[in-house]
């Protein structure tokens, strides 16, 4: 199963010039406990799969909303000539085809 496939939402967007945020909300706990307990959903797989430091990378769970947000670094700062996505609005297609 894909994140897709386990979450209800799954969407990205700016959170500021040098940030990107991705979030993944779930309709159940136990699609939402899939997920985040994953031995594949890590800081360092992440920063892996979008050639981030390590240390840049934030995951941050809201159990009572059963939402994860992922922040990660932008590649450029939002706007810049080197920008492909101003708005962020597609950093979680990666994220979201991930088998889990």
């Amino acid at each position: 199963m894909t994140i897709y496939d386990l979450a209800s939402v799954c969407r990205s967007k700016n959170a500021g010039p040098f940030q990107v945020t991705i979030d993944l909300m779930f309709a159940d706990a136990a699609a939402y406990e899939r997920v985040l307990h994953s031995p594949r959903f890590t800081v360092e797989t992440l920063a892996a799969a979008y050639h981030a430091d390590p240390g840049a990378v934030a995951i941050k769970p809201f159990a009572r909303l059963r939402t994860i947000k992922v922040v990660l670094p932008r590649p450029a700062s939002s706007g810049s000539p080197a920008d492909c996505d101003v708005y962020g609005s597609q950093q979680h297609f990666p994220l979201g085809a991930w088998e889990i």
